[in-house]
């Protein structure tokens, strides 16, 4: 092979392992998922816990969506100890450490996280809070502010408008390109469950890139956040919002 030659095909390679690494990052890779429930679907199959008895049609979760967490990719329980995991694991929220938070941050995270009446933040911030870098002030401030965020978008509006309804998985990707940009649809996941002989929407979860991860975040847009994600496939393909009450 002669010198021209070698030059060509090492220009060639470089030149495809160069669009290769922009298509990466054109796609982006996933490091948080935002978890955000359609509470009246859960407490379809919980109608036992606080949150789900003191559910009523006025309140906020009722037509909007919950957070349920923000979790880091592939990380779980970091620096925890074995007796509070296994505690976690068995559901005994009850007997976790208290999350210490702001008076402020309390009660924004009570109405955006009805679930907190049952202990929902402390199984939150022992599973998946311990792997950020962030105080449970910032953790939960920034999940409060991304299911905002979101609860301020067009797929808020297209689940309140269809309560009691069919709604498609084309209809909730349009909706997340059309507050979040282009492909936005393309990052989310979407599950259903059995509620007696429906199918209805449980929850929602959103891919976010890195910067989800940093206090910044709470004043960080959704859609950058999402943009920044790798695709997913999404899941459900129809169910219908389910409405508060059972």
């Amino acid at each position: 092979m002669s010198s021209m030659q070698l030059r060509t095909l090492t220009f060639t390679a470089s030149m495809i392992l160069a669009g290769a690494a922009m298509a990466q990052e054109a796609d982006g890779r996933t490091r948080f998922i935002l978890a955000a429930s359609w509470q009246p679907a859960f407490c379809q199959t919980n109608q036992k816990k606080p949150e789900c008895a003191s559910q009523t049609g006025e309140r906020h979760d009722a037509t909007n969506f919950s957070l349920h967490g923000l979790w880091p990719m592939r990380q779980d329980y970091c620096g925890v100890s074995d007796d509070q995991k296994a505690a976690d694991k068995d559901g005994k929220w009850d007997t976790l450490p208290d999350v210490v938070l702001s008076a402020e941050t309390q009660a924004s995270l009570a109405k955006a996280m009805p679930g907190t009446q049952s202990g929902l933040e402390r199984h939150e911030w022992t599973k998946h809070g311990t792997c950020t870098k962030m105080s449970a002030e910032d953790y939960f401030a920034v999940g409060v502010h991304l299911v905002g965020a979101l609860n301020a978008s067009a797929v808020r509006d297209l689940f309140a408008a269809n309560i009691g309804k069919t709604v498609k998985s084309d209809a909730i990707k349009a909706a997340f390109d059309k507050s979040f940009g282009p492909g936005a649809g393309e990052r989310v996941k979407m599950s259903c469950r059995r509620a007696g002989n429906v199918r209805v929407i449980s929850e929602l979860t959103i891919g976010l890139s890195a910067d989800a991860g940093a206090a910044s975040a709470k004043s960080a847009g959704l859609g950058d956040l999402i943009q920044g994600a790798g695709k997913t496939s999404f899941g459900c393909d129809e169910g219908v919002v389910d409405a508060a009450g059972f």
